[in-house]
């Protein structure tokens, strides 16, 4: 399949099936915002636990974080995102149009107009006012960010949990870019939730952690499924470092337009940090036992975007083939992300069969998001499910009357296996269990 038909059917899908709707569409829309449906929801759920799994819960040198979204001026004064955090923007003289300077060449994409303005810096973030009437109160910001929380709350999160270099502050919450050109579905949209972790040590270590941070974040993707030619690493050239990194390697996706970036893992060195400090004349420095000196640590930052994750993994998980000489489409996601680990099915709506099928579902329920689905043929339900990802469906025939077992029918190899109704929810649990997933390394390196 052509790939930008796949990214059309991919998001006909998420439509259809309940993942992702057009925001305000009931009005006409909302450019480049997006609601996510009761799919779209478990999806999403599903990533960040399974991201919280592996970068805080495995890890007892990392603990968590849920920042202020609103934010003082003088965070973004300190940080240099007043200064720096900006894209270059031009206007098309002919059809008025808005575009990146950097991602046009020079010519209006839109009327293929070559009379542009002069370029300049055009800043992202979102300013409000804080306060009762309209304009007497303070300035505020959307964060743009996650990070700048985590920064401002280092001191006081290592004080309380007993920290010291090297120890990380993660948080997933939802950040805000008034983008120039946003679009490509959710992989830029102007709201959006970020999942970033920043991880705080010695200079002398901070090489070491940064390839570390890498090579974990690469296994977290391969083992939910995004194996292969659809990942890679791209280092970025020093002219595209943001104002406060050393050194930045992207995971990128290979979205049916090209290669993207899905997640950036940067070397932030000392800056954020020493940046607060001469801000709010705090001392933010860190006491080296060893050496008995102070020093400012250095920060490596893994940050990725839940809902661009979502749509790599949708995207990657897109599969037709052909069953009994039907066309069946199949989202092959990893157990551990489909919105529905288990469908329960009765053969028939047939009172005997639904009420022990409700028995069968209230079970699972309180294990794994399970659907329940009585309506049209087996072979239609069975497609519904293949369609949004579901790995196994529990169906419930009329024999299950005489012998109290069930057949659960697995999405990717169609077999089907006869079980006890009594065995039902361990095995699932069990299936669950062995779908493959990374387990958290412990740290390579010494903190210098």
């Amino acid at each position: 399949m052509p790939e930008q038909d796949r990214l059309e059917t991919v998001v006909a899908l998420t439509k259809r099936r309940g993942f992702i709707f057009p925001a305000a569409e009931l009005y006409g829309g909302f450019r480049s915002a997006y609601d996510f449906g009761p799919l779209g929801v478990l999806l999403l759920r599903k990533i960040r636990d399974e991201w919280w799994r592996f970068m805080v819960r495995e890890r007892p040198e990392v603990v968590g974080l849920e920042a202020s979204i609103l934010t003082p001026r003088a965070i973004w004064e300190a940080s240099g995102h007043l200064e720096h955090f900006a894209d270059p923007l031009v206007d098309c003289r002919s059809c008025k149009e808005r575009w990146r300077a950097d991602q046009i060449d020079g010519v209006c994409p839109r009327c293929g107009s070559r009379d542009l303005t002069p370029v300049r810096a055009f800043n992202l973030m979102f300013r409000t006012q804080v306060g009762p009437v309209e304009g007497e109160g303070a300035e505020a910001y959307l964060r743009p960010e996650t990070a700048q929380g985590m920064f401002v709350d280092a001191a006081g999160v290592a004080r309380a949990m007993r920290l010291r270099p090297p120890f990380g502050i993660a948080q997933i919450g939802k950040s805000f870019r008034n983008e120039i050109t946003p679009g490509n579905f959710v992989f830029r949209t102007r709201e959006f939730e970020q999942m970033e972790m920043e991880f705080f040590v010695h200079p002398d270590a901070a090489d070491k952690a940064h390839d570390f941070w890498i090579e974990e974040r690469m296994r977290w993707y391969d083992a939910l499924g995004l194996t292969g030619a659809w990942l890679r690493l791209r280092e970025h050239d020093r002219d595209e470092l943001s104002h406060y990194a050393s050194r930045t390697v992207d995971i990128e996706f290979r979205f049916p337009w090209g290669y993207g970036e899905l997640e950036g893992i940067a070397n932030r060195t000392d800056f954020d940090l020493r940046a607060h400090a001469r801000a709010a004349r705090e001392d933010l420095s860190f006491l080296d036992p060893e050496t008995n000196e102070r020093f400012y640590p250095y920060t490596i930052e893994p940050a990725g975007g839940v809902t661009r994750a979502a749509m790599a993994f949708l995207l990657a998980a897109f599969d037709v083939d052909e069953v009994n000489g039907e066309q069946r489409t199949v989202l092959r996601l990893s157990p551990r992300l489909a919105p529905y680990t288990a469908a329960v099915l009765p053969l028939a709506r047939k009172p005997e069969l639904t009420s022990l099928a409700r028995r069968v579902f209230d079970e699972l329920a309180t294990i794994v998001d399970v659907d329940y689905d009585e309506t049209q043929s087996i072979g239609r339900r069975y497609r519904r499910q293949d369609e949004i990802g579901t790995p196994w469906c529990v169906t419930v025939d009329f024999e299950s009357l005489d012998d109290a077992a069930v057949t659960i029918r697995d999405r990717d190899t169609l077999q089907q296996e006869r079980v006890a109704i009594s065995d039902v929810a361990t095995k699932i649990a069990e299936r669950l269990e062995a779908a493959p997933r990374a387990r958290a390394r412990a740290l390579t390196f010494h903190q210098r």
